[in-house]
């Protein structure tokens, strides 16, 4: 009897909470498919959630960050990007957090869900951008005689499919235990295990060995973990071959990225583990393309992200309100104007291209 009570408990607070995640959800999704100018409103129709959920489980972190959206909304602008006096990309409280987590990486349905189902987008979109750039194409592997380094590869989640589009991938991670879970995932499978190799190492690590090297970079999910974001950019470009790509995908900071992006995804649902991130280091596409720019990349395209927690899918939106995926390319002698980059099936923030190729870039589609 006692159990049967229980359970119907357990099943009340459940339902309780995907009703209530559920409610949020429909209330942003118009603004964030409408306009990044919906912050007035959007702030009306979530205070009164967000102030209740505060008071109820005093946030831990009440003194850190901001309470409310009123507050937010007065910070957003004031509080600065915290650097590093070391001049080293790498967090050390970071490491903690993934340490932690490093044999989950390959569990679909676990903390790392929604970083499975974002290959379905930002794989095609590494892929195409780069077939457009050049007239090589190879028939089964398409990305053959690239070479991509995958900067914060934890598991190699996205290391693997661009092996097997024919990259030559190096996975680069300061875990050690993230690259010990991706080198043995990708011994099952012969073919990647030749494609793609592995390093614990920071970005700096591999500048010191590796200067203008790589035909692509891919940082997907990590400038928002960097403990220095200037010295990683200026990394990223000294490693590029001149001409090369950045591939970049993060979350901006804007008050819907702390309330679904923390609260309800950390706090509520859980589709990453609490405390994953912190709202001072995201970062604005704004303040993303100034570093970009100042050392030495064009960026050509901006496109907004995301991702419905109740379908557990990923789509492109014309808003950056929430996560945004960056193309830039390094900038290079004798640069070729070319098409605009290819831009996914939906409404996007596009920008002219008028860089070069990046190495041998296929250019085709697929």
């Amino acid at each position: 009897m006692v159990n049967t009570v229980l359970e119907q408990h357990s099943y009340n607070y459940k339902f309780c909470l995907w009703l209530l995640v559920k409610l949020m959800f429909s209330i942003s999704l118009p603004f964030i498919y409408a306009d990044d100018h919906a912050d007035l409103s959007f702030q009306t129709g979530l205070r009164g959630i967000l102030q209740d959920y505060n008071r109820k489980r005093q946030l831990k972190f009440s003194s850190t960050l901001p309470v409310s959206l009123t507050e937010m909304k007065s910070n957003m602008f004031t509080v600065k990007r915290p650097f590093s006096t070391s001049h080293s990309s790498v967090d050390s409280k970071e490491m903690k957090k993934f340490q932690l987590l490093a044999h989950k990486w390959w569990d679909e349905e676990g903390e790392y869900a929604a970083l499975h189902s974002m290959n379905d987008i930002r794989v095609p979109f590494i892929r195409d951008t780069l077939l457009s750039m050049s007239s090589n194409y190879h028939m089964g592997n398409p990305l053959s005689g690239i070479k991509i380094l995958d900067v914060g590869c934890g598991g190699g989640l996205l290391s693997e499919p661009l092996g097997r589009l024919g990259a030559s991938v190096t996975g680069i991670d300061p875990v050690e235990d993230n690259i010990r879970t991706a080198d043995r995932h990708k011994s099952f499978d012969p073919v990647l295990a030749k494609r793609i190799q592995y390093k614990s190492s920071s970005l700096e690590e591999i500048v010191e060995e590796s200067m203008e090297t790589f035909d692509v970079i891919v940082a997907s999910e990590v400038v928002e973990h960097v403990a220095d974001l200037e010295t990683f950019i200026k990394c990223c470009s000294q490693v590029l071959k001149p001409e090369g790509s950045l591939f970049i995908t993060t979350i901006n900071k804007t008050q819907l990225s702390y309330v679904l992006g923390i609260v309800v995804a950390e706090k509520i649902m859980g589709i990453v583990p609490e405390g994953t991130h912190e709202w001072e280091k995201f970062v604005p596409p704004e303040e993303l393309e100034r570093l970009l720019e100042s050392n030495g990349f064009s960026v050509k395209t901006v496109h907004g992200m995301l991702y419905n927690p109740l379908s557990g899918s990923w789509s492109w939106t014309g808003s950056t309100s929430l996560n945004y995926a960056v193309h830039a390319v390094r900038a290079g002698a004798g640069a070729q104007p070319h098409a605009t980059d290819t831009p996914p099936q939906t409404d996007t923030q596009q920008r002219p291209a008028t860089a070069g190729t990046a190495g041998t870039v296929p250019h085709a589609t697929v």
